[in-house]
């Protein structure tokens, strides 16, 4: 019964790592960017692009619709009574602004998923 209590208590204490890797919508294809035409391209060819966007944003009778893709990476560390845990967190994200007759006016873009990294909290 003692080794087994003794058993059971070391492996709660036990040092343990972890690496966890989380992704949020696929990625917003590039190539897919470059074939819309502001002044040509609708709503409606968006979306057929897309898919559904993450969020509409209505702005008077204008509307943007914003594709976001995040990757998520968590590392964490636990030495029986010291834990540390790091989570760092990139989004690629594209907004495609439209006029009051849902024409692409506009298109904006950031990509840093691909930024994100394992680390441990006290490194940089």
């Amino acid at each position: 019964m003692k080794c087994r209590l003794l058993l059971a208590a070391c492996l709660l204490l036990a040092p343990a790592c972890l690496l966890d890797r989380s992704t949020t919508n696929g990625r917003p294809d590039e190539a897919a960017i470059a074939k819309l035409t502001p002044g040509a391209s609708t709503a409606s060819d968006v979306v057929a692009l897309f898919g559904a966007p993450s969020e509409v944003v209505q702005l008077g009778k204008r509307s943007a619709y914003r594709y976001e893709h995040t990757v998520a990476k968590r590392t964490g560390l636990w030495l029986i009574v010291l834990g540390s845990l790091n989570t760092d967190t990139h989004s690629d994200r594209v907004w495609m602004f439209f006029d009051e007759n849902s024409v692409l006016t506009h298109v904006a873009s950031s990509f840093e998923s691909e930024r994100s990294e394992f680390g441990l909290a006290w490194t940089d």
